[in-house]
C-alpha cells in the first residue's frame, strides 16, 4: 500500500531512535505497564509518533486493565489501517496508521462496556499526546 508519508529505514531510524523505530517500525511491543501515556487522563488528542496524523482522542480512552493505553475507536474509521496478524501462531488484528503505515498496535472484540464493544491495545511510544489548551 502507498502512504502519504513515505520515508527509508534510514530516515525512519534517524527521526525515531532505537526503541521507537522497533515498535513503529518493525511491529515490536513495549512491556505492559511501562508506557508514559498509560495513566494520561487529560483531554486532547492522540497522534501517530511517526508522522503527526491524528488516530484517537482523549474522550475514548478508558482503563481497560491490559498495561497499554486503550480506546475504543479511532479519531476517523480511515484514520487506521487494520490488518490480519498471525505472527504469534494466533489471528489477531493489527492497527497502523493509515498515512505512514506505522504499528500502534492490535484492536480486539473485548470492549465490554464500551460505546462500539471494542478494544485498541496501543503502545504509548507509538503515540504522541497534545493536550487540550
Amino acid at each position: 500500500m502507498a502512504y502519504r508519508v513515505e520515508k527509508s529505514d534510514g530516515e525512519w531510524r534517524e527521526q525515531l531512535g532505537e526503541e521507537q523505530f522497533a515498535v513503529l517500525r518493525e511491529a515490536s511491543t513495549e512491556r505492559p505497564w511501562t508506557g508514559e501515556l498509560l495513566d494520561e487522563e487529560r483531554a486532547g488528542v492522540y497522534a501517530c509518533a511517526a508522522c503527526g496524523a491524528e488516530l484517537f482522542k482523549s474522550g475514548t480512552k478508558f482503563d481497560s486493565g491490559c498495561g497499554w493505553p486503550s480506546f475504543y475507536e479511532s479519531v476517523r474509521p480511515e484514520a487506521v489501517e487494520l490488518i490480519e496478524d498471525t505472527s504469534l501462531g494466533m489471528v489477531r488484528t493489527e492497527v497502523r496508521c493509515a498515512a505512514c503505515g506505522s504499528h500502534l498496535g492490535h484492536v480486539f472484540p473485548d470492549g465490554f462496556g464500551t460505546p462500539t464493544g471494542d478494544r485498541y491495545c496501543m503502545n504509548s511510544i507509538a503515540l504522541d499526546f497534545t493536550p487540550e489548551s
